[in-house]
């Protein structure tokens, strides 16, 4: 499959199958890859997510903080899948990228995209060092560049540059909304009220889906933030922790908006599919 990297698109051929934006939830086992499939994967204190496309065509939004990512993998991929296409490593925190070292040396990766900025954690140079051992092209984004597959899009809202260079490394991460036909799904990273306002202003944020910024942190899931972006559903990565993640005070503001609230440390790997009409909600 060819990748091609523009600044401004990201083109790879796909075919999607997404229609119609009717909303039903159902709790069942893990099916046959067949539709357009959101996972949000169960890796304790971090956040990992698996965007599966019909065809076996992935793109994995950070790693979680280690190897448990690789166990949740071998279950939302099929068996002999070991290629994933695009890798985002939303910023250099180690509970989004810890678990990334770990996929590259396991699976043949097409491309990973950053936000530019360097980590200070040691594991960050193990990070580089894979990259750079399996000789796999690295590409940085920034707002209002976009990874486009056919008729699915997804669209880089922040960081504008002058943000992957500031002070804040949770300010700095990589937002995206995923859009396709009916459904619209809004990936926050570790942003906080700073950015969430920044975004308000700027954008249209209205999604179905919301996977929640910091784990729920109290600094994030501002009131106005999520008034604007509506969402049915919103799931948050976390395990156990010693922040109070997720708080109680971001988890009353999700309720204030009528928002279905999904967590990794209760239900485990969150499986969203959207297909046919319907969206259908997954727990493991």
């Amino acid at each position: 499959m060819n990748i091609f990297l523009n600044k401004k698109a990201l083109y790879t051929s796909l075919f999607i199958l997404i229609a119609g934006n009717v909303f039903i939830w159902q709790a069942i086992l893990f099916g046959e890859n067949k539709n357009l499939e959101l996972y949000f994967l169960s890796v304790g204190q971090g956040d990992s997510q698996l965007i599966n496309f019909p065809g076996g065509v992935q793109i994995l939004v950070d790693g979680g903080p280690d190897a448990k990512v690789l166990n949740e993998l071998a279950r939302a991929m099929p068996e002999m899948d070991r290629r994933i296409e695009l890798v985002i490593a939303t910023h250099p925190e180690l509970d989004h990228f810890g678990g990334l070292i770990d996929v590259l040396e396991n699976y043949e990766v097409g491309v990973v995209i950053t936000n530019g900025r360097q980590g200070t954690a040691k594991a960050y140079l193990d990070f580089e060092k894979v990259i750079a051992e399996k000789q796999i092209p690295v590409t940085r984004l920034f707002a209002g560049d976009k990874i486009t597959y056919e008729s699915a899009e997804l669209e880089i809202l922040w960081p504008t540059v002058a943000a992957a260079r500031g002070k804040k490394t949770n300010e700095s991460g990589i937002v995206f909304m995923l859009k396709n036909g009916g459904l619209r799904a809004l990936y926050t990273a570790d942003i906080g009220f700073e950015t969430e306002e920044a975004l308000r202003r700027k954008y249209d944020l209205d999604a179905d889906i919301l996977k929640v910024g910091h784990h729920g942190s109290k600094y994030s899931s501002d009131k106005k933030f999520l008034e604007e972006v509506s969402p049915a559903i919103s799931v948050i990565g976390v395990g156990k922790n010693s922040y109070g993640h997720p708080t109680g005070a971001a988890l009353g503001r999700l309720a204030d908006v009528r928002s279905q609230i999904f967590r990794t440390d209760n239900f485990g790997t969150i499986k969203l599919v959207f297909a046919d009409s319907f969206l259908r909600a997954f727990a493991r």
